[in-house]
């Protein structure tokens, strides 16, 4: 069977990437995050010789996932509470890199716009995950151990730097949107386990999996 692809839109605390991760797991496949954003960011930092240089390598293996894997994976909550400030040059890579995940094997990603990267392409479902306030509040607390005031302001932060990043690259699109996504899922109220377990049964009805 053909690879596939599943991206991952989220409101900070909702779980978006406790189910994409849960989904890679169950499916046997990589998720990927912010190791797209490393990768990309140290690619950004070479000088074009040196670039020249990763570029073949990674056309002699194929791929960039075994760089990827090659970094380690943040166990952490990563939160914005700076403005958004773009830079082309570190998105140009982010998109080179998530085009070849989604040419050269099946996986999650997390965020990055992905959805608008690969969209059209036959072979990729986009999932928004969003959750009332409340319980983001409660889930950032748990997982950050932050008190309620500092989780609405994290989560403030984040989703509006999210908010003006998507806006921005994909050229004035809105990151809540629904109509950029197949799925659109209430964790709250559908639960992490269950939102694994539709997105999972829409990949056999697009006869992906």
């Amino acid at each position: 069977m053909a690879n596939y692809v599943v991206t991952f839109a989220r409101g900070f605390g909702s779980g978006g990437k406790a189910i994409a991760s849960k989904l890679a797991a169950d499916l046997g496949i990589h998720c990927y995050e912010n190791r797209i954003l490393t990768l990309a960011s140290q690619m950004s930092g070479l000088d074009e010789k040196l670039f020249n240089e990763v570029n073949e390598k990674i056309r002699t293996n194929g791929s960039f996932a075994s760089l990827l894997r090659g970094l380690p994976r943040s166990r952490q909550y990563i939160s914005r509470n700076e403005k958004f400030v773009s830079d082309d040059k570190l998105f140009d890579y982010q998109k080179q890199i998530i085009e070849n995940l989604a040419d050269t094997e099946s996986c999650c990603i997390v965020g990055k716009c992905a959805d608008w990267i690969l969209r059209g392409r036959e072979n990729v479902v986009s999932v928004y995950i969003e959750a009332p306030r409340a319980f983001c509040v409660e889930r950032t607390m748990e997982n950050m151990g932050v008190t309620e005031e500092v989780a609405h302001a994290t989560i403030a932060h984040t989703d509006a730097y999210r908010a003006d990043y998507y806006k921005y690259y994909t050229h004035g699109n809105y990151w809540t949107n629904p109509v950029n996504y197949d799925m659109t899922l209430n964790s709250e109220k559908v639960g992490v386990e269950n939102c694994v377990e539709l997105i999972k049964a829409y990949l056999k009805i697009k006869n992906l999996i």
